[in-house]
């Protein structure tokens, strides 16, 4: 097949340029759109559970139960008949994709636990063949409260980095709009696909802040001060850049949807998280934040 001639090249950049001009408030919609639809999940998460997220047992107390073996077939449905919040994971040997061990949490305090699931596994919990962690519900929610606290005093922290660098309302709150909305798509996602956040994941949404805002300081940065170009250039020099960056990430972060076993649930957790708030990430930096640059570039004569 022939390669594209430079000046079909060039109709193309010229046509998409055009395209582009009369269509980029519309793109805006887009992901409007999808805000709303995670402010309505959120919404109806904490509705339901009275909290935006849903938490395990290193945020709310309770118990955790690591066995050495293999659970039966009905294990987990027997043991909900009488502990409804339970839950059952099986950990796996990554070379021979065998399990090894399981762990069984629950809200229930181990004196309550302990007994139902000796019956159903038929002989007596020890140190050899398992080990019991409780942590009680003030001490977690102590801790939740506090990595909420730096959650929030690290977002504001960056938005007083991003007055500062670019000194002007609009295009510094288009900046932190757009980090926000990736934090906010992001924690819908993972309330939509039933994920319990841990420790880990608060976390990953601290690195997500540092995530999301590179990508748009970088694209206001160049359409703010490489004035040598033409608006519509310095967007997508930006774009260029700046979807490298988000790429390498996801590609780095990929591979735990490939490997099904061997890896600590909390790495699992991190990961996937920023997987999520990558590509939204995507979406709302080069509709969001460019549609809002170049509506301001255009308006001020930039």
């Amino acid at each position: 097949m022939d390669k594209p001639s430079e000046n079909e090249k060039k109709d193309f950049k010229e046509s998409f340029a055009k395209w582009y001009d009369r269509n980029y408030k519309f793109l805006l919609i887009i992901p409007f759109l999808f805000l709303i639809l995670s402010f309505i999940s959120l919404g109806y998460t904490y509705a339901k559970t009275g909290d935006f997220i849903k938490k395990d047992i290193s945020l709310t107390g309770g118990t955790s139960i690591t066995v050495n073996g293999e659970p039966s077939e009905n294990f987990e449905s027997e043991l909900k008949k009488n502990f409804a919040d339970s839950s059952v994971r099986r950990l796996t040997d990554l070379r021979t994709n065998k399990v090894n061990s399981f762990i069984i949490e629950t809200s229930a305090k181990p004196e309550e636990i302990q007994p139902a699931i000796e019956k159903l596994l038929d002989y007596e919990l020890n140190e050899k063949n398992s080990n019991i962690e409780f942590t009680g519900s003030s001490l977690s929610s102590n801790f939740y409260k506090q990595l909420l606290t730096a959650l929030v005093i690290s977002f504001i922290l960056m938005s007083l980095v991003v007055f500062l660098l670019f000194r002007t309302f609009i295009p510094s709150i288009a900046v932190i709009s757009a980090a926000l909305s990736d934090i906010i798509m992001s924690l819908a996602l993972v309330n939509v696909l039933g994920m319990k956040i841990s420790a880990a994941g608060i976390a990953a949404f601290l690195m997500l802040i540092g995530y999301s805002v590179d990508t748009d300081i970088l694209l206001t940065t160049r359409a703010l001060r490489r004035k040598e170009l033409i608006l519509n250039q310095r967007i997508y020099s930006a774009f260029k850049t700046g979807i490298l960056m988000t790429l390498t990430a996801l590609i780095a972060v990929t591979p735990i949807f490939f490997i099904v076993s061997g890896i600590p649930d909390s790495f699992r957790q991190i990961f996937i998280i920023l997987a999520i708030g990558l590509f939204a990430d995507i979406l709302n930096t080069w509709l969001t934040n460019a549609s809002l640059i170049k509506w301001y570039c255009e308006v001020k004569k930039i």
